[in-house]
Formats: C-alpha cells, structure tokens, sequence
C-alpha cells in the first residue's frame, strides 16, 4: 500500500487488506470514484424528498414501529439525530480497540459503494477518526442482530455528533473535547444518515473478521504444536499419509495430513522402532478433527467476506433504477448462524488439544508422570491441564448456539432477531480460549520433547524450539506456571510466529 494509504473504493475489501491495515497503522481514503457515487445518492434521495409526496421508511417516518408517523421537513435532521441519541444503549464489557477500528473501516467501505445517501463530510469524518486513532467507546452488549447492529453502531458514531466518549492518545476523554482540539464542527445529520449509520452489520462484523484474523493463525500453529505433541508422545506418523486422505477426500484433512508430514519430515523420533501399534484419537484423528475445523473456518471466512463487502442499511438507496427499498439486508441470521459455527469449530479445536496435553503428562510411553524429574515432590505440569480442561469447559458454554434464539421487539414489528451480536462476542472470546489452551499444550509438548534427549524431532520442529526456548524455559522443579503459560501465549501472538509458513 504505497504511502501507507488505502484507498478506499466500490471494490471488494480482503482478510489480507484488512490484516495489513491494522497491523501498520495504514491510514484510509476515499477514492474519487467512491466521492462520486456518494455525491450522486444523496443528490438522489434529496431530489426525491423535493419531489415525492409519499412517506418514505425512516426518511420521513419515525423507525421500527412507529413508522406510520409522518415527520415534517423541518425535522429531518433532528429526527435522524435523535435517532443515534436514543439508540445509544449500549452496555458491558468495551469493545477492544482494533474491533472499533474494523467498525469504522467496515462502515466507511459499505457507505462508499453509494447506495445509502450519506452525505460525504459523514464519510470522511468517520475516516478521520480511524486515522486519527480516535477510537469510540462501544460495549459488548446491547444487539439484537436484526435491524442491524444500531445500539453499538449508535455508541459508534456518537462522536460524530460531539457526544459520547472516545480513547485519543491513551486517555478516555469526552468526544466534544477532541473535536474541539482537532478544530471539526459536529455533523449536522440530513435526511436518513442516522439510519445509513445505527442499520448495518458491522458490529458482527467487525467481531467476525477480527476473530477470523485470529483463527486462521491458530488453526495453523495448532497443526505445529500437535506435530509437536505427536512427536514427543512418540506417536505415529502412517495415519497422516497420503493414501488415507485420498479415499476420504476432504479438502481440510488432506491439508492437515500433508502439513504434518512436512512438519515432522526428517525426525527422528519418527524413525525409531515403535513398541505399540495404534495412538489414541486426539493424536490418530488430529487430520480427521483438525481438518473439519479448517473447512468450517473456510466456509465462515467465505461468507464474512460477502458481508463486509455488501450494503446492509436500510432503506436501500437505488438513484439508476430510481428506487428506495426498504428490504432486510440488515438482518444478522448470515452472520449469527456462521459465528455459532466458528465458536463449536474452534471449541473442537481446543477440546481434541487438551486431550493431548493430558496424554503427554500421564506417564505413558517413557515419559514421567507430570512431566517433572520427580514427581511427588514436584507437582510439575499438573495443574495447567486443569486449566485447559477448564477454559475447555468454558468453551462448550460459549458453543451453546446463539442464533436459535430470538426475542421480538419494537412492538413486534421486528419480530424475529438473529441474536448475532451474542454470537459475535461469544466466538471472540473462544478463540482467545482456544489460544489459552493450544499455549497450554505447547508448554507441555515442549517439556516432553526434551525428556526424549537425544534423540531429536524434525528440524523444522527444532527451529521451532529454538525460538520458544528463548522465551519460555525448561522447568526443572517446579515454578509460577503461570507465567511460563503467558509467555507462550505471547510467543504464538509474536512476528515471527505468524510467518511460519505450514500449508
């Protein structure tokens, strides 16, 4: 991206755009092409309003239930304001801050495809604070997923009014005074920019592509720990091979499988004569398990990239068919249904991992029992397999689907809800989980692997250690375990990590 600017345009955003965008601070902007279509549907809707003499959904209504109430002219924009007043409900947990980044980014990139009749200052002010840094204060709670996301999107863009609260320069401050200081006038709102704004999916959204970022690192470092757990369990590579794939021919379980053999070629606990003739499943069904997780994130990871590259307000704004919709895209079911699916996914992926790091401190195949030189007086690694099996168990609550749910409201105009906002929230916090528990297992895999000295795993299984050793070291008696979990935590989130490349 040259300059460290991305333009922003009608054209379809990526999960490796959006990836760099975060992590080098890239700064955004509109492309000519957006402006024009922009300019052009608000001219639209304005053209319409001088024209038509008949209510237009919240244009010239009230919203959700009491859109059978006409609103006068001279009340256009007071109506939209206080629109985003009296939807910004929203409560619990903040929001992390790179979530609210994607929020803005995601909203810019759908107002600028020119179906939503914003006028271009609202645009370019919502980039102005995500390249400012002026990151909003949004809660965890309050979406029903259904006419979109409009209690956080509402607390989102407060700040555009001079309300509400937003993070600037390490400090949580009132918008008004930011505002002040960056020397911007409050947007005055006109005619169905409240809307364009709180209607919309990006609070899901922004959840899901953040979450997804995420996973596809795990999903990749767990084929490199589990390799690593095979190895020091001294397991068996035959059912990873490439006859076994091919008459079951799922795509992800002949990733898996090929991953693993790469990983593990030229080790040489692979070479050594085994004494038993089968492993038990979480290391035998790793490429059946760890393969059905993948295609499930592919398939999620598809329909996240329709939606962040789709227009989800509502009334739906169409100047060249000279037509304005009030349709559905806000509804969250596509989005709610493929969270539920991404949280029970990656649940099964820190479930099958903490069945491993069970095996490796059993005792079994060699190995001692807790994984210390004296068990007994050491209790070693003990108590960190309670703390898997713990966010485990956790994890299955949060795997309890969201999207079946649904509470009627606004009078029961919006009968039926996705409840997406919870599915996002939820799956967000599996992952960070399921992370918990693959650190987990590497500490323990790690511990085992130099109880095989001197005989040695695969050099690209050694590399890895040698860089995890920096950070994270043997334990000879026992320690804060604690800490040694956090650091590999740490370890799997650093640079060079994340540029292993498996697949």
């Amino acid at each position: 991206m040259a300059n460290h600017t991305f333009q922003i345009t009608p054209e379809n955003l990526t999960f490796e755009q959006i990836q760099e965008i975060l992590e080098n601070n890239i700064k955004l902007e509109l492309s000519e092409k957006s402006k024009q279509l922009i300019i052009k549907s608000k001219n639209y809707l304005d053209k319409k309003l001088e024209e038509s003499e008949k209510p237009l959904y919240g244009i010239n209504t009230g919203f959700g239930a009491l859109c059978d109430i006409e609103i006068s002219k001279d009340e256009l924009s007071k109506l939209q304001e206080n629109l985003v007043i009296s939807h910004a409900c929203n409560v619990g947990p903040e929001v992390p801050f790179d979530v609210v980044k994607l929020m803005l980014l995601l909203k810019a990139h759908a107002l600028s495809k020119g179906n939503s009749a914003v006028q271009l200052k609202t645009v370019q002010r919502i980039i102005d604070l995500f390249n400012n840094n002026i990151l909003p204060v949004v809660c965890e709670q309050g979406s029903l997923g259904a006419s979109g996301d409009l209690a956080p999107l509402a607390m989102l863009f407060l700040p555009l009014l001079g309300l509400g609260e937003v993070y600037f320069q390490g400090r949580k401050v009132v918008s008004k005074s930011v505002l002040d200081r960056m020397g911007w006038e409050p947007v005055k709102l006109e005619a169905k920019e409240g809307l364009a704004l709180l209607n919309g999916t990006q609070f899901m959204s922004a959840h899901g592509v953040y979450t997804l970022l995420k996973t596809f690192r795990i999903v990749d470092q767990g084929d490199i720990i589990g390799a690593l757990s095979l190895d020091a369990f001294d397991g068996l590579i035959e059912p990873f091979g490439e006859n076994i794939q091919r008459i079951r021919p799922h795509k992800g379980q002949a990733t898996t499988a090929a991953n693993f053999r790469m990983i593990l070629e030229g080790s040489k606990m692979q070479m050594k004569e085994k004494e038993h003739i089968q492993d038990p499943y979480s290391f035998r069904c790793i490429p059946q398990v760890h393969g059905a997780v993948k295609d499930a994130v592919n398939y999620v990871a598809g329909v996240f990239e329709t939606e962040i590259n789709s227009v989800t307000d509502n009334p739906t704004v169409f100047p060249d068919e000279d037509q304005i919709v009030s349709g559905g895209n806000f509804h969250g079911e596509p989005l709610a249904l493929v969270l539920d699916f991404l949280a029970i996914a990656l649940s099964e992926l820190g479930s099958i991992s903490e069945r491993r790091t069970y095996r490796l401190i059993s005792g079994e195949r060699g190995l001692p029992e807790f994984l210390v030189a004296k068990p007994g007086l050491n209790s070693g690694f003990m108590i960190p397999q309670y703390v898997a099996a713990s966010i485990v168990s956790q994890n299955k609550q949060y795997a309890t689907p969201a999207s079946v749910d649904s509470i009627p409201s606004s009078n029961e105009q919006e009968d039926h809800v996705s409840m997406g906002g919870n599915a996002a929230t939820k799956a967000l916090k599996v992952v960070l989980n399921t992370e918990k528990i693959l650190a987990i297992e590497l500490y323990n895999a790690a511990q085992a692997m130099d109880f095989r000295k001197p005989v040695h795993t695969s050099p690209f299984l050694e590399k890895f250690l040698t860089e995890y050793r920096k950070m994270v070291a043997f334990v000879n008696h026992d320690v804060l375990m604690y800490q040694g979990i956090n650091k590999t935590v740490e370890f799997l989130n650093t640079t060079a990590i994340k540029k292993l490349e498996v697949n």
